[in-house]
């Protein structure tokens, strides 16, 4: 299956954000870091947080940890370039983060119009393994281009608070909690080899084929072996068999529309978020292809 850029970038054009634009620019079409880094910008709140929709689904204005997610993902773009945001993010990080060292999966939302309501509903006082597991997977790819973010005690809190809790998980986790463990272990064996040990821990609660159904989403909602083990080389690829991974990449490779975009399996909470996601989703797709070797 044949990828086609200049089709995706012309889905861009038509439904993309600025942001979703201009991260395609650097990584397909020869950009530079400055634009990127000017359009994640208008996200940024005065207290270093991200928050006014960074998050598709969660539109509100307030520095929220899914926020911090996008934001991350942005600088992990742009590496090995660097910027003294992602050290501010940090800092930003360190305050929201709770005494047992994790994330509550969302801050108060005063501002819920439009929000999914698991991110407006959730419990502030509550650490959160699933949100903490992936905002410290992305800061730990942005660590290995940054040492200000990796040297920040942020970082290492957050890598011990969800290396505690992943120790605990059991075959109860909800699918996308036990994904993004998954991932975060991927990414913080680097530094972490006890975090290699934990892969194996898991091996029994991941199903061979790799697809875990998303309790409460949609009726095809699943994570899949790339949400799990989206980068090669990583202990958590040991996790497939090399058939599922090309057949995974295969399928995603397929997943380029007509329109040029890609398509999420997951329902969106307003009109702006269902365009949004299939921007993020475009971007995203296309860097998995290109890190697995398809582009």
């Amino acid at each position: 299956m044949t990828v086609d850029l200049t089709a995706a970038a012309d889905f861009l054009a038509t439904a993309g954000r600025v942001l979703d634009r201009r991260r395609f620019e650097l990584l397909f079409s020869g950009g530079t870091p400055e634009p990127v880094l000017a359009a994640v910008d208008g996200y940024r709140n005065a207290d270093g947080g991200y928050g006014w929709g960074l998050e598709p689904d969660l539109r509100s204005a307030t520095s929220q940890p899914g926020g911090a997610l996008h934001a991350l993902e942005v600088f992990a773009d742009v590496a090995p370039a660097t910027t003294g945001r992602a050290l501010e993010l940090c800092d930003w990080l360190a305050a929201a983060t709770l005494p047992d060292g994790g994330l509550p999966f969302a801050l108060p939302v005063p501002d819920p119009a439009a929000c999914a309501p698991f991110w407006a509903g959730a419990d502030p006082t509550r650490s959160s393994l699933q949100i903490t597991a992936v905002v410290a997977a992305t800061a730990h790819l942005v660590a290995a281009a940054d040492p200000a973010v990796a040297g920040h005690p942020w970082l290492d809190r957050a890598t011990g608070y969800c290396l505690d809790a992943i120790s605990a998980l059991d075959g109860s986790a909800h699918a996308m909690e036990l994904a993004f463990a998954v991932r975060f272990l991927d990414a913080a064996a680097v530094v972490r080899p006890d975090a290699a040990d934990l892969v194996e821990r898991l091996r029994p609660h991941v199903p061979e084929d790799g697809l875990l159904h998303v309790a409460g989403g949609a009726p095809d909602e699943h994570m899949r072996p790339l949400d799990l083990a989206p980068l090669p080389g990583g202990p958590a690829r040991s996790l497939f068999a090399p058939a599922v991974v090309v057949a995974e990449l295969d399928r995603l490779a397929a997943g380029q529309q007509a329109d040029g975009g890609w398509t999420v399996d997951f329902d969106s909470w307003s009109p702006a978020a269902a365009l949004e996601w299939r921007g993020h989703r475009t971007v995203q797709a296309l860097l998995l292809l290109r890190a697995n070797g398809r582009l």
